[in-house]
């Protein structure tokens, strides 16, 4: 019999609780929002350190949600042992992100078809070289093209996945390699799903802009990104397909 690696320190439940697909924004808060607000029967299946996660259906499709947490480290945890240890195939992060083209305005979603980082995450790893973080490219297109349906404005390209939220340096050299918007999970989350052969994409709503100084409040950021999130369901559905 195989050994069983659940529940585990950070995830009180079983590999049956969870769907497939789990999408992951960062904030709790923002999980039972989703949870509440577009789920059909949901059901509370983690609430360990107050990360609270939930199972239920979407379109007759069995979803779940739960936070990561903010951070690299927080989100390698909770997406290693998702992907590892209770079966999920798929982890959509549903996150904030800030703006560092003129171009990307805020409440604009970001599709994340890299990861640039500042961290040392993936030294683990023993590589040798720098490895490039990548989403999924079945979940990027299906994302795509659901939301060019629902009429987003929408951007796809490289996030910078920081481990600094206060900097000293205003990131300037990487607004001029191009990359979109800074957040601050998403390159663990896409090594995560590398190395254990799974798939991710990171879906950001431009929180702030570090161009024009514009932001939204953390109310906001907590209960109207509902593009993002209408998004990020349908594209569980799809991935169903």
């Amino acid at each position: 019999m195989a050994e069983k690696l659940y529940p585990t320190p950070h995830i009180n439940a079983v590999p049956e609780d969870f769907g497939k697909t789990v999408l992951m924004p960062g904030d709790p808060l923002r999980a039972k929002y989703v949870a509440e607000n577009y789920l059909e029967q949901a059901e509370l299946v983690n609430n360990v350190r107050g990360v609270q996660g939930y199972t239920g259906f979407y379109k007759g499709v069995k979803v779940s949600v739960m936070a990561s947490g903010m951070g690299m480290p927080s989100m390698g945890i909770y997406s290693y042992e998702l992907f590892n240890f209770f079966g999920v195939e798929n982890i959509i992060r549903i996150g904030s992100a800030g703006s560092m083209q003129k171009r990307v305005k805020v409440r604009d979603v970001v599709l994340g078809q890299g990861a640039c980082t500042n961290s040392s995450y993936a030294n683990q790893y023993e590589l040798g070289g720098t490895f490039a973080p990548i989403a999924d490219f079945s979940l990027l297109q299906k994302a795509s093209q659901i939301a060019t349906d629902l009429g987003l404005n929408y951007h796809v390209g490289n996030l910078l996945s920081s481990d600094t939220f206060y900097s000293d340096t205003k990131g300037g050299d990487w607004a001029k390699m191009g990359v979109l918007a800074v957040e601050m999970e998403a390159a663990a989350l896409y090594m995560n799903a590398a190395r254990a052969s799974k798939k991710a994409l990171a879906i950001c709503t431009i929180s702030d802009s570090l161009v024009t100084g514009e932001a939204t409040s953390s109310e906001e950021r907590q209960n109207s990104f509902n593009d993002m999130m209408k998004l990020a369901l349908e594209l569980a559905v799809a991935a169903e397909k």
